[in-house]
């Protein structure tokens, strides 16, 4: 059963505040190739120290939540981008970041790296190309 975001998000925020580990499967392809929506499963942590690169959940409009990576940090401001997304970034402030990111899992249980992706994020042109021979190959 897949709950509506609306109640599921915050149930998780309230869970991670708490400081516990919460994981859950995502879903939507945003983050292809490091998560695959509704295959891999993510463990969320409290989101301290956060840093560029971090793949984080976060609040960027009333009851609109995302699971991206985070861009930029400039003062309280954050810039996310999903690493599936060709274009488009999301803003939001450091406390609408409601956990991070702490281990990615495939559903053979074995764990997937947890990288700052530094390449992927400053090859946005390539990116077309590289999600079409990742749909076509390991998907």
């Amino acid at each position: 059963m897949q709950l509506p975001n609306e109640i599921f998000i915050p149930e998780i925020a309230r869970l991670v505040a708490e400081g516990k580990h919460v994981q859950f499967t995502p879903t939507g392809v945003s983050m292809r190739p490091y998560i695959e929506g509704g295959v891999d499963s993510v463990t969320l942590v409290r989101p301290d120290d956060l840093q560029v690169g971090d793949i984080v959940l976060a609040e960027v409009q009333p009851q609109h939540f995302v699971l991206h990576r985070i861009y930029s940090l400039q003062g309280e401001q954050v810039t996310l981008m999903g690493d599936g997304n060709l274009r488009g970034e999301e803003h939001c402030s450091r406390s609408q970041v409601l956990a991070k990111v702490a281990a990615i899992r495939s559903p053979q249980g074995r764990s997937k790296p947890l990288t700052k992706a530094w390449l992927w994020r400053h090859i946005l042109p390539l990116r077309r190309i590289l999600l079409k021979i990742y749909r076509h190959t390991c998907i």
